[in-house]
């Protein structure tokens, strides 16, 4: 058996993707292509709750427990599971740019692996729509009730947020992001020119 070359291309990942890089445009720009080598699937992730971060127009998610101590309340069943979007085909060069714009190695965000469930078939992502209505309908899908029964799991690349006092309890919301906010992010920079 040989061993395999350092210079074999790395198998294609996946990521789940839940406040600004649900956004098509703001993915093109951040990972620097029109990424026609991915495929999307809206998608939910249980046990973890998506909190807006004091001052940003970005969010944060945390673990159930850490939102519940954050909210100081009960949480709804919709408030207990995260939206956002699956995306598959990732390249290395892809995942370096996210680290970059994630700021993965200060104390912000963590890369880790979780389970998300699709909630629709994986499309290409130039099929993926960009208009404020189509976009807040396509991440609008219900959830199913019993998640217990999902037998559908995808292992996914995903960023936490580590710094949880920078949290407001108030949970981040994708539609008031699309309305009011994503154009900002459309020019976003996050390579630092020397």
């Amino acid at each position: 058996m040989s061993e395999p070359s350092l210079d074999e291309p790395k198998e294609p990942k996946r990521a789940f993707f839940y406040g600004t890089l649900m956004h098509p445009r703001i993915l093109q720009h951040i990972i620097g292509n029109d990424g026609s080598h991915l495929r999307f699937s809206p998608a939910f992730l249980p046990g973890y709750t998506r909190h807006k971060v004091k001052g940003a127009t970005y969010p944060g998610i945390i673990p159930l427990s850490q939102s519940m101590a954050l909210a100081n309340r009960e949480l709804a069943p919709s408030e207990k599971v995260v939206r956002g979007t699956v995306v598959e085909g990732l390249t290395e060069e892809d995942l370096e740019y996210l680290d970059d714009f994630e700021d993965i190695g200060s104390d912000e965000y963590a890369r880790i692996l979780v389970v998300v469930h699709p909630l629709a078939p994986f499309h290409p992502m130039s099929t993926h729509c960009e208009g404020e209505d189509a976009l807040i309908a396509l991440h609008s899908s219900s959830i199913p009730e019993n998640q217990g029964d999902l037998a559908f799991g995808v292992e996914v690349d995903t960023y936490v947020y580590l710094e949880v006092e920078n949290l407001e309890a108030e949970l981040w919301s994708f539609n008031e992001f699309v309305k009011m906010h994503a154009p900002q992010w459309f020019d976003y920079s996050s390579r630092i020119q020397s």
